[in-house]
Order: C-alpha cells, then sequence, then structure tokens
C-alpha cells in the first residue's frame, strides 16, 4: 500500500552555521558531526497504518562528510507510538518501505539502540524546540531575510528532507547526554540549526 508523510523537521549539529555538510563538505568541527535529526510526522499512513502525530530522532555520530556514510545511530521513537506504529515508522525510516528515507538509510552503518521516550516537538512561528526524554534538549530560530521571510537552503547536495527546502537556524541550546550508547554528549550554544517541511510518498 505505500506511505504518505507529512511533517517538519528539525535539525541541530555541532557545526558551525551554516553547516557545510549540506553542500557537501566535511563537518567543519573536527572533521566530524554529533547531530540529532527529528521527524514530526504532522499527517501520515504506512500501509494503512495511521502515524500522525508521532516524532522519530536520530541521534547520530557522522565521521566524515555525511554522504560518505559510516553513520553511528541512536533511534528514538516517541513513547506514545504503538506497535504497529513503531513497526510501520521503523521500516520506512530503515529504507524496507523505498521512497526518499531508503536512501538517507543507506548512510547508517550502526545502529546502537532504538528507545521509546517522551518526546516534545514544537515549531512556532519558525521558532523550535525538541526535548528527547533526558537525553536531549535543543532551542532553535532561524535566520529572517530583509524582507521578513526565512531564509531558505535550496537544491543542496545533502538533505534529510529530499525535495524540500531548509531553514537556515541557529541553536541557542544543544545539550545530548547519550555518552552510555557510545555517543558523544554535547553542551554547546550558538551552531548550527536546521528547519524545515516534508512530504514523503513511495
Amino acid at each position: 500500500m505505500g506511505y504518505q508523510l507529512e511533517g517538519r523537521l528539525l535539525e541541530v549539529c555541532t557545526c558551525n552555521v551554516l553547516c557545510p555538510c549540506w553542500v557537501g563538505e566535511e563537518p567543519d568541527r573536527d572533521g566530524t558531526c554529533d547531530t540529532i535529526i527529528a521527524w514530526h510526522i504532522d499527517k501520515g499512513v504506512i500501509d494503512g497504518v495511521d502515524v500522525s502525530d508521532r516524532t522519530i530522532a536520530a541521534l547520530a555520530y557522522i565521521p566524515n562528510t555525511p554522504i560518505a556514510g559510516n553513520w553511528k545511530v541512536l533511534v528514538c521513537l516517541d513513547d506514545r507510538t504503538t506497535p504497529a506504529q513503531q513497526a510501520a515508522i521503523v521500516d520506512v525510516w530503515t529504507g524496507k518501505r523505498g521512497g526518499p528515507m531508503a536512501d538517507l538509510s543507506q548512510l547508517i552503518s550502526e545502529v546502537v539502540g532504538l528507545e521509546r521516550v517522551p518526546i516534545t516537538f514544537t515549531v512556532e512561528g519558525g521558532k523550535g524546540a525538541l526535548t528527547i526524554g533526558a537525553l536531549a534538549d535543543c532551542e532553535m530560530a532561524p535566520y529572517v531575510g530583509p524582507t521578513g521571510l526565512m531564509t531558505t537552503l535550496n537544491e543542496s547536495v545533502f538533505s534529510t528532507i529530499p525535495g524540500s527546502p531548509a531553514y537556515v537556524a541557529k541553536a541557542s541550546k544543544y545539550e545530548r547526554h547519550t555518552s552510555q550508547y557510545g555517543l558523544a554528549d554535547v553542551s554547546l550554544q550558538g551552531h548550527n540549526a536546521i528547519q524545515g517541511v516534508f512530504r514523503f510518498e513511495a
């Protein structure tokens, strides 16, 4: 039956603004990147399973240019997700259902865990916040152009929302507590963030 998903993205990482990874360059912090990428599904169906109002997040270590792969990832799912929703969402984000996420999933070489935790995902007036249980807490706001519209990134080599423009942002707060999974802890202010909307179909 396939899937149709619409929603919003929040992403934060250890790169400076603007993250060079999106244009195919190496991360600018020691050549590696520690990131969180979260997709909130506002409206979606996967093989007949309604997955609306659910969030999946990847807390990742990227050892080089993102498109080179070898990502190490902790996957987190909204703890309100039912077993049927979890199975459907994981199938899409691991590439088993094809479509845009199949290409992204090929970049991951190791999944260190899958956790169900409370996830708070908000975007209001272009400002975003993301809390993933006790594992992460992030806040960000977009850059705005002279007309008052948000600054966007289009036609980039790399994207976590293929086919959609990304809003260039800055994280006023990026806290991550993942050392127990073999991923670095992070505590930064004023580093890269990305927002956007997505529509995935397959």
